[in-house]
């Protein structure tokens, strides 16, 4: 795994974006779109506070991607984003033709996280992007964004707990 300097810088801001889902009353996940050359082309948080849980940030890069850029420069930009892909949004990539995933978080910590928080599991098998797109191009997870997208989920899941009592 190769991690740059601007990949951290990237995934950073999946993180403030992660965080402002929390305060919003959505689960922590954020995520932007950069081109070849460095340019943030899109950028979204978790919007599932509302019922529709759909409405993941990765999924909405692969949406606008399509609609948006050709594909070459789909294959050229990279998802950055604060947790790995769910199986219905590495399908969506796969699906876009999108490149290169770099998440801060994997699936397999968000699930054992859930479990030491007393979660319910969604209901979705929690596969890597590569058991759903199994030539993407994938890098993560990040240790040194761990325990802040730790905390962020946390905050949310004592949110839930207070918000349901």
């Amino acid at each position: 795994m190769t991690i740059k300097d601007n990949d951290l810088a990237y995934l950073q801001r999946c993180v403030e974006l992660a965080a402002e889902a929390v305060v919003a009353g959505d689960q922590p996940f954020g995520s932007i779109l950069v081109s070849a050359v460095g340019e943030v082309l899109f950028e979204d948080r978790n919007r599932t506070g509302g019922g529709d849980a759909t409405r993941h940030p990765e999924f909405a890069i692969a949406r606008w991607a399509a609609e948006h850029l050709s594909p070459d420069d789909r294959r050229s930009a990279t998802v950055y984003t604060s947790g790995e892909h769910c199986a219905m949004c590495a399908a969506a990539h796969g699906l876009a033709g999108m490149g290169r995933i770099v998440f801060a978080t994997s699936t397999a910590q968000l699930s054992e996280w859930m479990d030491e928080l007393g979660r319910p599991s969604s209901g979705i098998a929690p596969l890597r992007i590569t058991d759903v797109v199994p030539n993407a191009q994938v890098e993560g997870p990040v240790a040194a964004l761990t325990d802040e997208v730790r905390a962020l989920h946390t905050r949310a899941s004592v949110g839930v707990a207070t918000a349901s009592t």
